[in-house]
């Protein structure tokens, strides 16, 4: 009986050569082929990264030279908004040296025209909002169709002088200029059925608040020159 190294010779068999070594190119798509969501994870957690430190660090922000705040019933519809935004700006300055003049106009409207339960809601939404935006110093200006709702809420609108309310004033009659007694506002053009039927007032700001809107006053007296109580 022929013995097992005989057999083996017989069929002519050798053992498998090793496979030639991979190029680079075929190397990369073979690390690919098994590592590839590890690159979709590292990815994914680079955009948080960048998305956290973009809004820490205020790149690619716009700061506002002027902020407004809208509070009223119903929201300023978006086209008469920018209108707003923009034509302003173009009384104003570039206050905080970025090279342009911009015009932010923050809406917290209570949308009251909603059934009572919506209302409810709507209402208690707008009213964080307004509080947020007192409480971090946002808005110097401000438009209202009932300012003296804004003042008993809120107690924000300066007197004639700019300085602080009293801690009794709960009253707006001497502290807001109706829209259409100011002729630089209504020399805007804007539509007369959104902003002919708003207050305009401001706020008073002290200390390290105050620096926070350091061209606010001048810009305040600008808009307001000629108005009329």
């Amino acid at each position: 009986m022929a013995s097992e190294y005989f057999k083996y010779l017989a069929r002519n068999e050798r053992p498998d050569e090793p496979p030639p070594p991979m190029t680079r190119k075929e190397k990369l798509k073979n690390w690919l082929h098994y590592n590839w969501y590890w690159l979709v994870i590292g990815a994914v957690l680079l955009s948080v990264a960048w998305s956290i430190m973009r809004n820490l660090l205020g790149i690619g922000r716009i700061e506002p030279d002027y902020t407004f705040a809208y509070i009223g019933r119903f929201e300023i519809p978006q086209e008469q908004a920018e209108a707003f935004e923009e034509r302003l700006a173009l009384l104003g300055d570039d206050v905080n040296g970025d090279g342009k003049v911009v015009v932010k106009l923050n809406q917290y409207p209570s949308n009251r025209s909603a059934d009572a339960e919506s209302s409810l809601y709507y209402g208690y939404a707008a009213d964080t909002l307004v509080v947020a935006d007192i409480t971090k110093g946002d808005s110097y200006f401000f438009l209202t169709e009932d300012p003296d709702a804004v003042q008993r809420a809120y107690q924000i609108l300066a007197k004639p002088d700019g300085s602080a309310p009293d801690e009794d004033d709960y009253f707006a009659e001497d502290k807001v200029f109706p829209w259409s007694f100011c002729p630089v506002l209504e020399a805007l053009g804007l539509d007369e059925g959104v902003f002919s039927k708003l207050y305009l007032g401001r706020r008073y700001f002290a200390g390290t608040d105050a620096e926070k809107h350091p061209g606010d006053e001048a810009f305040w007296e600008r808009i307001t020159e000629g108005a009329k109580r």
